[in-house]
């Protein structure tokens, strides 16, 4: 037997699905959407009656492995246009006949049946019969998924397949999964009490008091980031007239996904996005050669109407902030700022565990602002600063911003996901719309060029992605709580641990007493579950010896120190919240 092209197996099997389902439920007209490969297999979309929850998933399997069993041949046809539309019109496939019209005039039109009774529109193609097809996949679970993506039209159930052509591959892509599952930030959120999500706001995160230590340590990581890289840190509003959005462009490019009020017959937006308003303050005051390049910081937030069916945890929410910042610059400074940032952008993902990197120049877009020349100056220079780092990158044809072409920097996490976290982006052209001048070494008006770039991005989406790199497990230096103390005997110890956790706290470290009436078994047991980087406990002897017993996250044993011992492991483990690269 010939091997498989993968792509069409994954295909073939999808339609396998659909046939199993429509078998399933027969008094039922099983509505058939789309059913496409993705990365490590396929979905398919269905509108019918019935629920399918995921519980009724194997029985779908075991329906799917009793029809390529069975060696179901698999045909193709080829028809015009008219008799394709009566052949699902018959069947009742209202999306199948929409998918049909709006097919191109000359576009050849076919179909595949499987068996007596089963047929779909596809283009194919596909193995010969059901039993070309090996069974290794997994159906996963299922979705909510609007039909065309359009949140206007019908939501359809979306059944999500994993398939494979080989065993070991499955349960390799299987295994994954299931740690990605215990990884997921949504699941750490409420196991580590970080933060929640309420319908009254949706997208919108609530940061618990131990999310919010991490939240504002990564604010604080940043800022002492812009301190060593001449960065200066301003705040702006958030609510601006419309009129500034459509001085910028946004208004005509973005406004669909932004939000908007009014008062006193006047129209405002809340700040998407921060370039506008640092457009304005540079072009406030009068600036020379002498001041650039001028870097402007803001940790703002902002607000996007990010669809309601596109939210996802941290990942994807409507209200946020970014490690947002701006560079007012000569052109002749570009590929110097470029490779500049570069090295800041690398050397802070190293800092995280990030050593993965892929960076992409993404060209101009279809829909875009300004002319051509501008963008071929500004793709040229960003493409002659790559090069001269010597690093490697790959180009992302029609991906830029609308005002300018950008680096984008994608990272792998502890189990190979990749994501998007920094974004560097040339603009020419809001520095036009804004009409921003500075003299330059002959007392010459020239324009500047701005850089927009993040760094972590937004810092949701950052603590989300990073949650799941660690699994929970913070450094000491970002752990909401650095050290749990627990007295052996709270009538005799207690006292003690409550100054040693005064005197902690008083030198800058997040501990507290755990001074519970339980057992130290249970309480080992929570503190373990906690991630807390370290556990204290205090009984006679550590009393006596003016000691401590330390027991690091994931340890058995716990290590006897003397108090002073532990503040210099404590003080070498708090000096890692800056980089090694950037403090030497």
């Amino acid at each position: 037997m010939s091997k498989i092209d993968l792509d069409t197996l994954r295909h073939s099997t999808a339609h396998v699905m659909a046939q199993a389902i429509c078998e399933l439920y027969p008094t039922e007209t099983v509505q058939l959407g789309i059913g496409p490969t993705i990365e490590h297999g396929f979905y398919y979309d269905i509108d019918m009656e019935s629920r399918i929850l995921d519980e009724d998933l194997i029985n779908i399997e075991e329906k799917m492995k009793e029809i390529i069993k069975r060696d179901d041949p698999i045909t193709r046809f080829e028809v015009p246009r008219e008799e394709a539309l009566e052949i699902f019109a018959e069947r009742g496939q209202k999306y199948k006949i929409e998918l049909i019209k709006d097919l191109p005039d000359n576009e050849v039109i076919s179909y595949y049946t499987q068996g007596d009774k089963f047929i779909d529109l596809c283009r194919g193609p596909h193995v010969e019969s059901t039993r070309r097809l090996p069974t290794h996949f997994k159906l996963l679970h299922t979705a909510g998924a609007y039909w065309r993506g359009d949140e206007k039209r019908p939501m359809l159930q979306r059944v999500y397949a994993a398939c494979f052509d080989d065993r070991k591959k499955l349960k390799l892509h299987l295994n994954f999964l299931e740690e990605a599952k215990k990884r997921d930030h949504r699941k750490l959120g409420k196991e580590l009490d970080l933060f929640h999500f309420d319908p009254v706001a949706p997208g919108s995160p609530f940061f618990e008091p131990k999310g919010a230590i991490v939240y504002n340590e990564l604010t604080n990581f940043m800022r002492r980031i812009y301190n060593i890289f001449d960065y200066k840190e301003v705040v702006t509003p958030q609510i601006l007239d419309t009129s500034l959005w459509k001085t910028s462009g946004h208004y005509e490019h973005y406004k669909d996904d932004m939000f908007f009020s009014h008062s006193e017959k006047r129209e405002y937006a809340v700040k998407p996005m921060n370039c506008p308003c640092h457009m304005l303050m540079f072009s406030h005051k009068k600036y020379s050669y002498r001041d650039l390049p001028l870097r402007f910081a803001d940790f703002g937030r902002l607000h996007r109407n990010e669809r309601s069916g596109a939210l996802a945890g941290l990942t994807r929410v409507r209200t946020f902030c970014q490690d947002d910042a701006h560079v007012f610059l000569d052109k002749a400074d570009i590929e110097k700022e470029i490779l500049h940032l570069l090295n800041m952008f690398l050397t802070c993902y190293d800092h995280f565990g990030f050593t993965d990197i892929k960076i992409g120049l993404s060209t101009r877009p279809d829909k875009k602002a300004g002319d051509d020349s501008i963008w071929d100056m500004a793709e040229e220079a960003l493409k002659s600063a790559l090069d001269k780092s010597g690093k490697e990158y790959h180009i992302n044809e029609g991906d830029g911003a609308f005002y300018g072409p950008k680096v984008d920097i994608q990272i792998a996490d502890a189990i190979g996901r990749r994501h998007q976290l920094g974004t560097v982006q040339l603009d020419f052209v809001l520095p036009e719309r804004f009409d921003l001048k500075f003299k330059n070494a002959n007392n010459e008006e020239e324009r500047p060029v701005v850089i927009h770039r993040a760094l972590l991005g937004s810092l949701e989406r950052f603590f989300g992605v990073y949650l799941e790199h660690i699994a929970g497990i913070f450094p000491f230096w970002l752990a909401p709580e650095q050290a749990i103390i627990v007295p052996v005997n709270n009538d005799i110890h207690l006292e003690h641990c409550q100054k040693l956790c005064a005197n902690l706290q008083m030198k800058g470290y997040r501990v507290r007493v755990d001074d519970r009436n339980e057992t130290m078994g249970l309480k080992t047991r929570q503190i373990q579950k906690s991630k807390a980087p370290y556990m204290i406990v205090i009984g006679d002897k550590e009393m006596e010896s003016n000691s401590a017993a330390l027991r690091a996250y994931g340890q058995k044993f716990t290590k006897v120190m003397t108090e002073q011992e532990m503040l210099t492991l404590f003080s070498e483990l708090d000096e890692m919240k800056m980089p090694k690269a950037i403090t030497q």
